[in-house]
């Protein structure tokens, strides 16, 4: 019998300096695991970086790194409720985000009705 397919959410809520930290963390994951189903939710000061023109401390675009990570089956997905309440719209983000009403709420459906593990970066 095979191994089980190790799915693992993580957690951005805490701006540009996380999300770098954590896409890294994710990158040495799928290096050790590159079978593992990865999903990044965010919410708060945390959906930054998937905003187009995002970019790191070393001003390189998060674009080229998230375009990568989404060929590597990663999903991101970004709170509703955070773009309501900062007035974002969402064609201020990158195609590959996809949207949830609640990121707090996706993260424990996640974890309790898919099995994901729960990760913050």
């Amino acid at each position: 019998m095979g191994e089980q397919q190790v799915k693992v959410v993580y957690h951005f809520s805490d701006g540009l300096e996380q999300a770098s930290r954590g896409l890294q963390y994710i990158r040495n994951h799928l290096e050790a695991d590159p079978d593992a189903q990865i999903v990044v939710v965010a919410h708060a000061s945390g959906v930054d970086f998937l905003m187009k023109g995002a970019k790191t401390a070393r001003g390189n675009e998060f674009r080229t790194a998230i375009e990568d990570l989404d060929l590597q089956g990663v999903k991101f997905r970004v709170c509703e409720i955070t773009l309501r309440e900062r007035a974002l719209r969402r064609d201020r983000f990158l195609p590959e985000a996809g949207f949830v009403p609640s990121g707090v709420a996706e993260i424990s459906r996640l974890q309790r009705r898919e099995g994901y593990a729960y990760i913050k970066p």
